[in-house]
């Protein structure tokens, strides 16, 4: 049997850019500045505008994270081996491991892996495995309002997304060009 390989699916249709999810990542992983997520906007030249002409506007939201990457760049680039995959997929980093070289921000493509001032360890989204290791959803999850964001593993999710035929629900895996900050 495959180990299960946890990520966040993203539906958009529900998603109202509300940030919850932000403030969430915040208070449950006591950050003081910045959050691991970040909700990332498509629509106009600038966040939170609507593309188009009245009555043709447009706009979406998306929340955006690390993708817990099947095969993580940042692993791979990491000289120092505190960037670890755990058997359920959930890609983690060794505080005490950590050089602070930022190689692994480096090789991250989606801009994921955080450096906050005067720090000098990378931080990025756990998946909230503390939580998940206790057999609770991520806080993100939990407390997204509209119910946008959902946990599942990965094999699972393929299958949930081709059923559905769902054009706006997308996995973690989605074009960033074309959404804003």
């Amino acid at each position: 049997m495959e180990e299960r390989q946890y990520g966040l699916i993203f539906d958009e249709r529900r998603c109202i850019g509300c940030r919850t999810c932000v403030i969430a990542c915040k208070v449950e992983n006591h950050l003081e500045t910045g959050s691991w997520i970040r909700v990332l906007t498509r629509g106009g030249a600038n966040a939170d505008s609507p593309a188009g002409t009245y009555p043709g506007l447009s706009l979406s939201w998306q929340p955006d994270t690390c993708r817990h990457c099947p095969d993580p760049p940042c692993l791979e680039a990491c000289p120092s081996a505190a960037v670890h995959k755990r058997p359920d997929g959930i890609v983690l980093i060794d505080r005490e491991e950590c050089t602070g070289c930022r190689a692994c921000a480096e090789a991250c493509p989606y801009d994921a892996i955080h450096f906050d001032p005067g720090e000098e360890y990378a931080q990025k989204c756990t998946l909230c495995s503390h939580r998940i290791d206790r057999g609770l959803e991520p806080f993100c999850v939990k407390e997204c309002i509209c119910g946008a964001i959902r946990l599942k593993g990965i094999r699972r999710t393929r299958h949930l997304f081709l059923a559905a035929g769902a054009v706006t629900l997308r996995s973690t895996l989605f074009d960033q060009q074309t959404f804003k900050r």
